[in-house]
């Protein structure tokens, strides 16, 4: 990226602290990482995963038992917290945010609450990776495989149920998180037959008044899709590498920039906000 364009702050990065990270990614590596891009912020958004939830939870009146595959472990607060405070003392010119990514939020409300009223974070990020299927959470990589159009669309409409129900998430994280999976490969995943499918997504994500994230660790988001949310009222644009090694910190931001400029949207009131309208 040219040294006087703007960077955007890396919104949705993962280490040790997420159940699907190695041990090797710490927060130190990835602030390096975003120190030498030139990033003004960067957030650390640990994935917020339930196999035992509480009885308050949508999730247990909606009948479901369980999640496959389950290997989702909890967040290990006190060490998170820890590092995290050693890497603003270290990094004093870069904004470290802590975070959450709360996998689907609409279903366990109460335990997200309970999560986030003893370990408050400056980010949540909003995520879709599993679908229910006969009284279980499946993840939609697995799902995939026997009906990709029909798993996507169902997909797509599930987002449209967690907006409308969860309040809890600022970012709507990888709204194309099949396209990453697609049987056969990346490329035989055709955007435009789920347009207006992605057009519900954003009109209740626009109504809402909350940021739509460009990810760039799935296939990077056209200019299309991107436009569909302006075109449905879209104000805000957050930029996430989904980056679950140091190295990854703020990759392909400069053709995500591209992208999102293409869009209509731009920085927004500082270097720290999303971008916007």
């Amino acid at each position: 990226m040219p040294p006087d364009r703007a960077r955007p702050p890396d919104n949705h990065v993962h280490t040790r602290y997420s159940w699907d990270t190695r041990e090797t990614s710490t927060m130190a590596g990835a602030c390096e990482q975003a120190v030498a891009q030139g990033l003004p912020a960067i957030a650390f958004t640990e994935h917020l995963d339930f196999t035992v939830w509480l009885e308050e939870d949508r999730a247990t009146a909606d009948g479901l038992t369980d999640r496959h595959p389950a290997q989702q472990t909890p967040i290990d607060v006190a060490a998170y917290s820890a590092e995290l405070e050693e890497c603003r003392d270290r990094f004093p010119g870069l904004r470290i945010l802590s975070g959450v990514e709360a996998g689907e939020p609409h279903l366990f409300a109460a335990s997200i609450a309970a999560h986030l009223r003893s370990s408050p974070v400056d980010r949540v990020l909003g995520s879709l990776h599993s679908l229910t299927d006969r009284g279980r959470l499946v993840g939609v990589t697995q799902l995939l495989w026997s009906d990709p159009a029909g798993t996507a669309r169902r997909y797509l409409g599930e987002l449209v149920d967690m907006i409308e129900s969860s309040d809890v998430f600022q970012v709507l994280a990888h709204c194309d998180f099949p396209r990453r999976y697609w049987p056969g490969g990346q490329q035989k995943y055709v955007e435009k037959d789920f347009e207006e499918e992605y057009r519900a997504v954003f009109r209740a994500l626009a109504s809402s008044g909350r940021a739509l994230e460009v990810n760039t660790s799935s296939p990077l988001a056209s200019v299309d899709q991107v436009r569909w949310f302006f075109e449905e009222g879209g104000e805000a644009v957050s930029f996430g590498s989904d980056a679950h090694q140091p190295g990854r910190v703020g990759d392909k931001f400069d053709l995500a920039v591209d992208v999102v400029e293409s869009a209509g949207f731009r920085p927004g009131k500082d270097r720290f906000d999303f971008w916007r309208r």
